[in-house]
């Protein structure tokens, strides 16, 4: 991996917004539908998916150190530090890079773990693209999203930064003009561990591949489903429930889905107050958000060609 070093300076307007001092987004997806085509010999499954932004953040913020060491301030609890996808993601990033620069990461942790809306990944993907920029690093956007699979089949879309059709494990990547929507998205109060939905027997993994030139065609039609929605609905009823509530809803269209494995799910709007006056008749014990659907990763800029 061949990193310029040093990049060239940024422009003063975006060295005004981002630095060191800087609040660093990592924004939620959405699959606004998911195929399980296939499983490899090596035990990864081959899939189809529509990859969507939404205006849901975690917060990431970097704190140069003196020393070498890569530190999580505010480690989750449950997760050892040095497992956590951001430290791996800062590492990875300086053994391509062949540097010694510390760095303490500050999280600030809003999407739900277990909830199929990509927290993890997108938060390991702003790592790599803060860090590149913070660092001036120079990697491309194809350095970087080789560095991004490796921690994990999703993380890759974030750095490619806008919506896209996915492919193989989720890393072939098309870009999509999707129509602007809103979405409400809930969380049950239950975590679904992805292992435990890809290795469960009944999950269907055979789904026909749809060509690329259907699958803008197939969307508009609501033609897309999610195979893991079935397998995740049997082993946490929770998420079953929180799908008939939003089809039972007279405001809902049928635009109704799970995203990833779980647990949340989501139901497409085309206004924002539609969306808001579903969301107040939620049951207290659900989390829920209305975000608009975002065309581009916030950190757009920070992408490298």
């Amino acid at each position: 991996m061949s990193f310029k070093t040093p990049a060239p300076l940024p422009d003063p307007q975006q060295a005004m917004r981002w630095n060191w001092s800087t609040r660093y987004p990592a924004p939620a997806k959405l699959n606004l539908f998911l195929h399980v085509t296939g499983q490899r010999v090596d035990g990864y499954h081959t899939l189809q998916t529509l990859f969507r932004f939404v205006a849901l953040y975690d917060t990431l913020r970097f704190v140069p150190r003196s020393d070498d060491r890569v530190v999580l301030a505010n480690p989750i609890p449950g997760v050892a530090p040095e497992t956590d996808l951001t430290v791996r993601a800062a590492e990875a990033l300086r053994r391509a890079a062949g540097i010694r620069d510390g760095v303490t990461i500050h999280l600030l942790k809003r999407l739900p773990m277990g909830g199929g809306l990509g927290g993890g990944s997108s938060d390991a993907a702003t790592v790599l693209l803060a860090l590149n920029y913070l660092w001036r690093l120079g990697a491309s956007q194809a350095e970087l999203q080789a560095l991004a699979l490796p921690l994990g089949a999703d993380v890759p879309i974030f750095v490619f930064g806008q919506s896209a059709f996915a492919e193989g494990v989720g890393e072939a990547l098309s870009p999509v003009a999707l129509p602007p929507a809103w979405y409400l998205i809930l969380h049950p109060g239950v975590a679904v561990p992805t292992a435990r939905i890809f290795t469960a027997p009944d999950l269907t993994r055979d789904t026909p591949p749809i060509e690329a030139r259907a699958w803008a065609d197939a969307m508009v039609r609501g033609v897309g489903t999610n195979d893991l929605e079935a397998v995740a609905v049997a082993l946490y009823p929770e998420v079953g429930v929180a799908l008939d509530w939003l089809r039972a809803q007279p405001e809902t269209t049928g635009r109704i889905r799970m995203t990833g494995s779980g647990a949340c799910v989501f139901a497409v709007f085309d206004d924002e107050q539609t969306a808001q006056a579903v969301q107040q008749r939620l049951p207290a014990a659900w989390q829920g958000w209305v975000c608009a659907g975002l065309d581009q990763h916030p950190l757009h800029e920070l992408i490298p060609v």
